[in-house]
């Protein structure tokens, strides 16, 4: 079965004014973490629990979102769910960060003004690994949750039914 093509994250919507439980057609699911800052009302939702200074903490944390995860998906909301997985997610990329560079900063210098938002060096030198296990442990605290996450059943489930419904 050949897969329907992906629509890209649309950054030009009025997120501020945007609810994506009420019109969940505009969302996309994007690559990997995009939109997890801006999804509202799951953003405030998740946010205020997404931790991962210590192990304890991220482990609280990780089981936290992912209790969102499945509540979410009781409510046969995808967008919710998929934005738990994106906090998931963004657990183990942001503690993997700080646990190769202590200070959280992955490169030397300012990001360019024209290249503020974007991901990437940039042409920037990257800074030597400063290595910090505790913040490993963090991330694979982490990535344990994101990876039962994307492997769910019933999220593959409604992640079909919401990409042939609206990214199609």
């Amino acid at each position: 079965m050949k897969q329907a093509k992906k629509k890209a994250f649309n950054y030009e919507l009025d997120f501020k004014k945007t609810d994506f439980r009420k019109n969940p057609e505009l969302y996309r699911i994007g690559k990997g973490e995009q939109g997890v800052l801006l999804v509202e009302p799951y953003k405030s939702e998740i946010l205020p629990h997404w931790r991962f200074k210590t192990p304890e903490i991220a482990q609280e944390s990780s089981e936290h979102i992912y209790g969102l995860f499945l509540d979410y998906l009781r409510q046969n909301d995808f967008v919710g769910a998929d934005m738990a997985r994106k906090f998931l997610q963004m657990g183990y990329t942001r503690s993997r960060r700080y646990a190769n560079h202590r200070t959280g900063q992955k490169y030397k210098g300012p990001v360019p003004d024209d290249k503020k938002g974007q991901s990437g060096a940039h042409g920037r030198d990257q800074l030597p690994l400063d290595p910090d296990p505790v913040k490993a442990e963090s991330a694979r605290i982490f990535k344990e949750k994101w990876d039962e996450a994307k492997e769910n059943e019933t999220y593959k489930q409604l992640m079909a039914e919401f990409r042939s419904k609206y990214e199609s």
